[in-house]
């Protein structure tokens, strides 16, 4: 089964957010999804659904053996998505959470703080690899992006040195930023939807 785990050292990075839109960008293309919130503190995945009232199934699984749930929980889905905790305060769910993805998104505005934190997402990605069968696929998203910026072009190059960034880049708009606890319409017409296959695409990390 793919499953997709949304990573990133510290909170209020768009985790849960681009959790959500590829949740329903999935949907929207005709696959069974299950949304996974492994997040103990703010559990705002399961929130949103609640408020929403997704019809997407998600579900709350904050622990750290994850990797050896998400198999009985997911039996006859397509695709489970986790949006995880910040690494810096629930680092052994995190690890768990990369033990059980096959896909790995970072998701990360172009900025010299964020730019900084991708170091730590893709040290631990590495130290959990040899734990697993085969490596995962792991990318950065950039988002709240904007449009035409220099920005961008230069973060996008610099962490493309380290790890494949996506040609989508996710803008920064009111549309996202206003997003949680709203219906999540034509996720597929967004940059998270061009996301998916080039995410898909992306070799596994050697």
């Amino acid at each position: 089964m793919l499953s997709i785990a949304v990573v990133n050292l510290k909170g209020g990075s768009t985790k849960t957010t681009s959790a959500a839109y590829f949740l329903h960008a999935l949907a929207e293309s005709g696959l069974k999804v299950l949304g996974v919130d492994a997040d103990p503190e703010n559990c705002s995945l399961v929130r949103w659904s609640d408020l929403a009232s997704w019809s997407i199934p998600v579900v709350g699984l904050p622990v750290k053996d994850l990797h050896q749930r998400l198999e009985s929980i997911s039996d006859g889905f397509d695709v489970a998505v986790i949006d995880t905790p910040p690494m810096e305060s629930g680092r052994g769910i995190v690890t768990s959470a990369v033990r059980a993805a096959t896909h790995i998104v970072v998701p990360m505005s172009p900025t010299p703080m964020d730019f900084d934190r991708l170091r730590a997402v893709l040290d631990l990605v590495d130290d959990v690899t040899p734990l697993r069968s085969q490596p995962p696929a792991v990318a950065v998203l950039l988002t709240r992006v904007v449009t035409n910026s220099a920005s961008a072009e230069a973060y996008s190059a610099a962490a493309n040195e380290l790890v494949p960034v996506l040609p989508a880049r996710v803008a920064r708009l009111e549309r996202f930023a206003q997003a949680f606890g709203c219906a999540v319409e034509n996720a597929l017409n967004t940059a998270y939807g061009d996301a998916l296959p080039q995410l898909l695409d992306v070799e596994a990390r050697a």
